[in-house]
């Protein structure tokens, strides 16, 4: 009996000790959101050979683990929660089914809640538990990663401070309209270019990328050579008793953020990205116009998904302004993500260029972005019937010393809030930019000039800071636009 005991004693522990090792990924903790309406994977390690069994909602799915990972996937499922899912012995709770969006990009939508307007009042009425919140920690770093450590949380005023303000404004305004629950995902590092966010393969193989400035390879050997001279001066100090000197500023390893950021995330199911970049690229604008394009096809490349909604923000207005009238890196910047829109499928634009701060690349009004973001999700992601944009420019016509325009998305008609319209500038053939008049004729724009007398081309909002006051009735801002294909001043000379 007593050699019977200690067997089953033995062979529980080894049970418990192989169960053990079964290990979901960190995205898949208490109160997460799982993507409804389309198939789950779940995945993670164990020791391979090892049985995985995955029940969820009336589902049970199994697999074997095989070189160290597993990998199921759950049928479509329907919006609702909480539910519990149970992973071998591991449970699960709390577990909720509706959308689930990545938020991502640069300072500006890293920026937190508690910095944005209106701070106390947001964070203290942010009681949505049906709102979760994931913050991926900053990791750069040369190869790829597969876990991140992390975990969900329930939007609560405890947990809504630090989250990005535009995702959380975003995720708010949709769960408000869609009714269902909401996973934010907070994947966003200040400063960051778009080359930080792409897979290295794609950055160092495609010729065309190359030839542009900043190109995976020189770029990575920059980065290599910072690297190697830090530790050059690490080592002397030590051999020589001394402290040695913090690391170098940020670096921006090419495919750093998409290795240590992006890649762990993959394939988690998601509805889309809210994308918030630019500032960073805005001197190389020109290139932005292939280089956004391409980050978001080897996004959804990767995610295996489809051409899954990219939503994203065009940059807000930043001053000075160039010395020169009609020259602007970030009005080209702004044009190579409207641009986007026709170069990749199912992408859509949120307009801030009427809330940015003159002396502040981050304006704290976050709450119209967001709200801006889920009209545009609404529209794009969700197909619903309603204005989603301001006025875009359509077409132009010469009649004399004036130039009339046409706009699409004029929703119940064109407005100039607060007197007459601004911001228009016209040229005659000399391409000499100067101030024009410009008046809305019923759906259209009437704009001249007494010093253009045979006029050729308009700009509109073409500066870094910009006086913009066109809209439509319902409030939304025109977008800045160029009737003209001039050279631009980021372009690079042959």
């Amino acid at each position: 009996m007593k050699k019977l005991l200690i067997s089953l004693n033995l062979f529980f522990l080894l049970s418990v000790s192989l169960s053990a090792t079964v290990k979901p990924h960190a995205l898949f903790t208490e109160g997460m959101v799982l993507q409804r309406e389309i198939a789950v994977p779940i995945w993670g390690t164990a020791d391979s050979g090892e049985k995985v069994t995955v029940e969820f909602n009336g589902q049970t799915v199994s697999t074997t683990a095989a070189d160290g990972k597993w990998i199921v996937r759950l049928k479509p499922l329907k919006a609702g929660g909480p539910f519990t899912l149970k992973i071998n012995d591991l449970q699960l709770n709390n577990v909720l089914v509706g959308e689930v969006w990545i938020c991502s990009g640069q300072s500006n939508m890293q920026w937190s809640v508690k910095q944005s307007n209106n701070a106390d009042a947001e964070i203290a009425n942010a009681k949505y538990p049906m709102i979760r919140l994931f913050t991926v920690p900053l990791t750069e770093i040369n190869t790829p990663q597969t876990d991140i450590k992390s975990s969900w949380q329930e939007c609560t005023p405890a947990n809504i401070p630090n989250f990005s303000a535009i995702g959380y404004f975003f995720g708010r305004d949709l769960h408000q309209n869609l009714n269902v629950p909401i996973g934010l995902i907070d994947n966003a590092v200040g400063g960051s270019p778009a080359e930080s966010w792409m897979q290295a393969e794609l950055l160092n193989n495609d010729a065309e990328y190359k030839q542009f400035h900043a190109a995976y390879p020189q770029a990575m050997d920059r980065y290599n050579q910072a690297v190697a001279k830090h530790k050059e001066v690490v080592e002397k100090a030590r051999a020589e008793g001394k402290r040695p000197p913090n690391a170098p500023g940020r670096l921006w390893l090419p495919s750093g953020l998409y290795n240590g950021m992006l890649a762990p995330l993959v394939p988690y199911a998601i509805k889309g990205v809210i994308w918030y970049q630019g500032e960073s690229n805005a001197g190389r604008a020109y290139q932005y116009r292939r280089l956004f394009p391409t980050m978001i096809k080897n996004w959804r490349e990767r995610w295996g998904q489809g051409d899954f909604p990219f939503l994203f923000v065009q940059l807000a207005a930043f001053g000075p302004n160039a010395p020169k009238i009609g020259d602007s890196d970030w009005a080209e910047l702004r044009e190579a993500q409207t641009l986007t829109l026709t170069a990749s499928p199912q992408t859509g634009m949120a307009l801030a260029i009427d809330v940015g701060t003159y002396d502040d690349i981050h304006p704290k009004a976050k709450q119209p972005v967001g709200a801006r973001l889920a009209l545009v999700a609404r529209a794009v992601a969700y197909k619903q019937k309603l204005v989603f944009s301001g006025p875009v420019y359509a077409s132009m016509k010469v009649n004399g010393d004036k130039i009339a325009l046409k706009f699409n998305h004029t929703g119940g008609g064109l407005q100039a809030k607060d007197g007459e319209l601004k911001g228009f500038l016209i040229a005659g053939e000399d391409k000499v930019w100067r101030e024009a008049k410009a008046e809305i004729k019923g759906k259209q724009v009437i704009v001249s000039s007494p010093d253009v007398a045979k006029p050729v081309a308009v700009r509109y909002a073409w500066a870094k800071y910009p006086t913009v006051n066109f809209y439509n009735k319902e409030g939304l801002p025109a977008n800045p636009f160029r009737t003209d294909d001039w050279d631009m001043v980021t372009k690079p000379k042959p």
